[in-house]
Parts: C-alpha cells; structure tokens; sequence
C-alpha cells in the first residue's frame, strides 16, 4: 500500500509525521513518499522518500497513492485516484474561524480549497468541541475521527524530558535560562495583501533582548505562512527556530508561550506550563479580520496583554500568572485537551487501517 504524507505544504511535521512514524514501527507492506518542500529539506531524515510539493512528481505520487495523510488543504491541480482514502489530519482547535466562517478571504479561494474537502474520507477531530464546529466550517458530512491529535502523543510521552533537553541542548540553552516561546499566528492582510514582502513583528525583540536577555532565551517561531519573511535576529537571547520541522519539540523545550490566537494554545496547554497572550490587535483581528468561535477574553488561560511592555513584565513574574490563572487554565484543559493522553496516534491508525481493511 502506497502512503504519501503532506504537512505544511512541505515539511516532515506534525500529525502526519506522529502517524508515519508509528507505521514504520508497526511494520507492514506499505511504501511512503513525502511531499517536500525544497526550503525545508533539512528537516527530512536521510531514509525518508520525498517528491517535491506542486512538482509534476509530487503530482503523480499524489495521484498514484492509496492513502494521503494530510494536515492542510492539498491545494494542487491533482486528481485523485477512485478507490485513494484521503485523512485530512488539520492543525489546530479553532478559535479564529475559518474556511466558509471567516469574515473575509481572497475572492475564489474558498471555492478552490472546497475542491479539496470533497475529497476528504475522514477528518481528525482534537476534541468534542471542535468536532461540529470543523464540520460546519468545511461543510464536511463525512467520517469524522474524534481523538486528540497524533501530533500531541510526544507531550505526554515518557521521554518528554529527554526531548525537553536534548533541544535545549541543541540550541545551545544554558539549563538556567528561562525559555519563552513566542508563537503568533497569522494574518490575512499579511499574507494575501502584502503578497511576500518582508514584515515586521510586533513584539519588540531589542526591548526583550535588553530587559530579559541575562536570563531568558526566546525562541522565536513564525507561522508557516509567514517563515522566511523576516529579516535576520541577531542577538544570543534570541533564535528564530521558524524552520525547525516540528513545534511540539519546542513546546516540550519551553518555560512558558507567548502567542495571540494561535492554536497553538491548545497543544501547549497539555504541558501545563503558563502561557501569555500578546493582542495588541484584539479588537481589529476579532471584528475585521477573522472573528472567533469563543469569547476569548473570558476563556483564555492566561493574561491578554496588549503592549510588548506588559508581555516582558508578566515574564518576570510567572508564579503570580500561573496562580491568577490556575482554575481558568484547569478548565480550558478539560475543554479543549480530553483526548490528549499520548494516545491519540494508536487510536486514530485504529480506525484508519479498520476503514482500510473494510475496503479491502
């Protein structure tokens, strides 16, 4: 059985990565291709086999395959093949809306990516409540597959701390540093108005190199969409680790996250650690830009800070965030991180090979 595996529009991460990875241990007569991108090879192992993303053999690994595991739209002229299985993995609990939700999106995109959800057989769900909301979003009727996310399994793994200071290691952290990852997302005008340009970010780096920098590190980490676009950080409390393949990595490297609306949110929530949300454009993004499912002013589990000042202040004193948040952060966990037990991956191949089986 041929697998091809597609994360980010090119890079070994994510979901797909958790549930390759598990299928090379299981063993079994299957062959993998991963769709790559050119920019990110690094991140692939050497054993791995890729085609490049969009390429003309991308496209036939992609139309020769039994079962595509993705995590994003597929958005490529492809056809796909009539007995292939498509698991769409997606990437995050939504809080921003998306897809037919949004408030606003390039004219024809939406109804270029429904190409792709029409061929979805099966999408994975992190947990109860995101299940209609992905539905309703995608106007997706299939086989919905309620888990927790394969990627999440490493948080909750035995060897998290291992991984925690091999990174650290790698990026060469001293054990008595702070580590603060700053994980925003993206938006829209960034994007599809300011075509590639270069951007800047809006937390200022010189300011926490200058107030932090003896005894903190941050890990500076741009959405996809956005890696590349940034001129060079030059500081040794600063690393742009945006092309480092996998984030749960860092989740599991990290003291404490700084995002807005990421989703990241609610992967990083399964490690317990105290996270801050910088939304300096709170207003804008919510009534503008995107909107979101939740209030999230009364959800999140951590203080929303609209100044790069109160970001670095809280930063000095994270016991008093975590003890202000505790019982909110608690129930934003129940919610939203039930099914993260580290063993999302076994349940979700369960029933990925059962459907496969059934179809044999």
């Amino acid at each position: 059985m041929k697998f091809v595996h597609h994360s980010f529009e090119g890079r070994y991460s994510d979901s797909p990565r958790a549930l390759y990875e598990a299928l090379l241990r299981r063993g079994g007569d299957h062959s993998h291709v991963w769709l790559a991108d050119p920019g990110h090879a690094q991140g692939f192992p050497p054993h791995v086999e890729t085609a490049a993303y969009g390429t003309p053999a991308g496209l036939a690994a992609l139309e020769s395959c039994d079962v595509l595991i993705a995590n994003t739209h597929t958005d490529l002229a492809w056809e796909k093949a009539p007995r292939a299985l498509y698991l769409q993995t997606w990437h995050g609990t939504p809080l921003k809306r998306i897809h037919r939700d949004v408030l606003w999106a390039p004219p024809g995109r939406l109804d270029r990516l429904d190409r792709d959800v029409a061929r979805w057989d099966a999408l994975i769900s992190p947990n109860a409540t995101s299940t209609p909301l992905l539905r309703g979003a995608f106007g997706y009727e299939g086989e919905v597959f309620e888990t927790g996310y394969p990627r999440n399994d490493v948080l909750s793994a035995p060897g998290r701390d291992v991984i925690r200071a091999e990174v650290r290691e790698q990026l060469e952290i001293p054990d008595d540093r702070t580590v603060v990852l700053y994980a925003p997302t993206w938006r829209d005008d960034e994007v599809f108005e300011a075509g590639g340009r270069q951007f800047a970010l809006p937390l200022h780096l010189d300011a926490f190199a200058e107030q932090l920098g003896d005894d903190h590190v941050l890990l500076l980490r741009l959405h996809y969409m956005l890696t590349g676009r940034l001129g060079p950080v030059v500081h040794p409390a600063i690393r742009d680790v945006s092309f480092d393949p996998d984030i749960s990595r860092l989740f599991l490297a990290a003291d404490v996250l700084i995002t807005d609306y990421s989703a990241s949110m609610f992967d990083f929530a399964v490690t317990g650690r105290p996270m801050l949300f910088y939304t300096y454009d709170l207003a804008d993004y919510e009534g503008r830009q995107r909107g979101f499912y939740f209030d999230f002013a009364t959800m999140a589990p951590g203080p929303l800070l609209p100044t790069s000042q109160e970001v670095f202040d809280a930063l000095r004193d994270l016991p008093a965030v975590r003890e202000r948040h505790a019982e909110r952060y608690e129930r934003f966990r129940e919610r939203f991180c039930h099914l993260e037990d580290g063993g999302a991956t076994d349940r979700v191949l369960e029933r990925l090979l059962g459907v496969l089986d059934g179809r044999a």
